[in-house]
């Protein structure tokens, strides 16, 4: 989609190679999906779902999104095995809490032995190698899921756009609740943020700042992580934050010139952002089209390319 007047061409993945020029730097997220979805029950046998997003403060402490929440106050006791047992030490909200385990000699293993990936929702099988739910350059651990724009790339499509010339930079930033909770406020300025942590290192920072070409980041985490960091017109500062960027209509871009993003559910902050790239009405126009044309939605759905 060209974000200028909103002209739309199908193509296939593969011809990215016809898409992107000598001089543009790619963006990527390395963030490696590590969180940890576990099972298990209160005391009074009731189901409990807990999802291990990063560290918490306490030894042996982790944040977590918790279902049913509201029936997990603080002071709550949770069996997820044998082994397993965390207690409520914290009320972070909106679902959130902060579990602290039982003492246990191994931790990390019998957390990997109960864990399942945080797959999305909507993909009903197992899977038997975790690393399936990774994108080829994932190096950083931290995220509760895929920064999914990113699946396309393969090993080879990479190789021949280093070939070209097309230059390349990672940065990261952890995949959490901002990114997948839907927008509910009627109006976008109520919508409440509450932080990814993200980051760009010094040598990411310059490459980034030396472009010669279009800056075209890979996925929306990737142009929030961008975004965030901008300091002046294609350029970023390096360090680390929590990010509370929300990008929506009327928002004065700085850095990013396009970007791959696979397609979106209504109501959701990565629309807000598309329709803050390229316009309401077009981006409207094209989804209507990818609809017509039957492309496959979320996170192993088909992709679109803004530039």
């Amino acid at each position: 989609m060209d974000r200028r007047t909103g002209a739309v061409r199908h193509q296939q993945f593969t011809d990215i190679t016809t898409l992107l020029e000598q001089g543009d730097t790619l963006v990527m997220n390395d963030t490696h999906v590590s969180a940890i979805r576990l099972f298990g029950h209160r005391p009074t046998g009731g189901a409990v779902e807990a999802l291990l997003l990063r560290n918490g403060p306490a030894e042996r402490s982790f944040v977590a999104m918790v279902k049913p929440a509201k029936k997990l106050p603080l002071g709550s006791t949770i069996e997820f095995t044998e082994a397993l047992r965390a207690t409520v030490i914290a009320d972070d909200g909106d679902g959130l809490r902060t579990l602290q385990f039982d003492p246990i000699a191994n931790l990390a293993d019998q957390l990997d032995v109960a864990g399942l990936v945080p797959l999305p929702p909507y993909i009903h099988e197992s899977l038997a190698d975790k690393e399936r739910y990774q994108t080829v350059y994932a190096a950083v651990p931290g995220s509760s899921a895929a920064p999914t724009a990113g699946l396309h790339f393969t090993p080879e499509i990479l190789s021949q756009l280093d070939r070209m010339g097309v230059k390349r930079a990672t940065v990261t930033l952890d995949v959490g609740i901002d990114t997948f909770r839907p927008v509910t406020a009627d109006d976008l300025s109520d919508h409440v943020m509450h932080g990814e942590r993200c980051t760009i290192s010094a040598e990411a920072a310059e490459i980034i700042n030396q472009s010669t070409g279009r800056i075209i980041a890979v996925g929306t985490t990737s142009v929030r992580t961008l975004e965030s960091f901008a300091v002046a017109n294609h350029r970023v500062s390096s360090g680390s934050k929590n990010t509370k960027i929300f990008i929506k209509p009327g928002y004065g871009w700085m850095v990013v010139d396009g970007m791959f993003t696979n397609f979106h559910l209504p109501k959701t902050t990565m629309m807000m952002m598309l329709a803050a790239m390229v316009g309401r009405e077009p981006l409207l126009s094209a989804y209507r089209e990818a609809v017509e044309h039957k492309y496959r939605f979320l996170s192993f759905g088909d992709s679109m390319l803004i530039k």
